[in-house]
């Protein structure tokens, strides 16, 4: 799939992506929904509540993002509240069931592959408690940032990018660029 330029670990987990179709819209704005410091390891596509998104699991929780036209729907499951988590492949498509304090989550017409990975990733999270070394809940101030914060964790996720080496200098310069064009 094509680059994104959105983050260096979006952008890796959605080149791994076989379609995403209905889902680049989630994928550019993902960086909104993430609290300071989460990083995206996995992505797939798939149904729940009515609508077609974008499942991201990162190293704190999963997540199912819409950024639909009037408002956004976003339900994030953290791993430490995970109990459970059922996988069913058809020939194409499959059914994700996240299992957590006594409601179930069906995330429906999910590709095979996508949800397959995304399920046995899941299931080693659960296993451990949480990714290991992160927190098992939310950073304080977490739920949804405001928009200045957001800008401000946005770019202070890209500063530890740049320290870390993991984006050039021009990398770091024109996603900056975008980020302060979004306010």
């Amino acid at each position: 799939m094509g680059m994104f330029n959105v983050r260096p670990d979006i952008d890796a987990a959605a080149a791994k992506l076989s379609s995403t179709l209905g889902s680049k819209r989630e994928i550019q704005r993902l960086p909104e929904v993430l609290w300071e410091g989460e990083t995206v390891e996995m992505l797939a596509t798939g149904q729940y509540g009515g609508g077609a998104g974008l499942i991201a699991m990162t190293n704190l929780r999963l997540i199912f993002y819409k950024n639909g036209i009037m408002s956004p729907k976003v339900e994030d499951f953290p791993y430490g509240k995970v109990s459970s988590v059922q996988w069913q492949g058809g020939i194409m498509m499959g059914t994700l069931t996240v299992y957590t304090s006594g409601n179930r989550a069906d995330i429906k017409n999910m590709p095979k592959d996508q949800g397959k990975a995304l399920a046995d990733s899941l299931r080693r999270h659960i296993a451990q408690g949480t990714a290991p070394g992160a927190p098992a809940t939310a950073p304080a101030g977490s739920p949804a940032p405001a928009a200045g914060q957001d800008v401000a964790s946005r770019l202070a996720t890209l500063d530890q990018l740049r320290g870390q080496g993991l984006v050039s200098e021009q990398e770091y310069a024109q996603r900056r660029a975008q980020i302060l064009d979004s306010l």
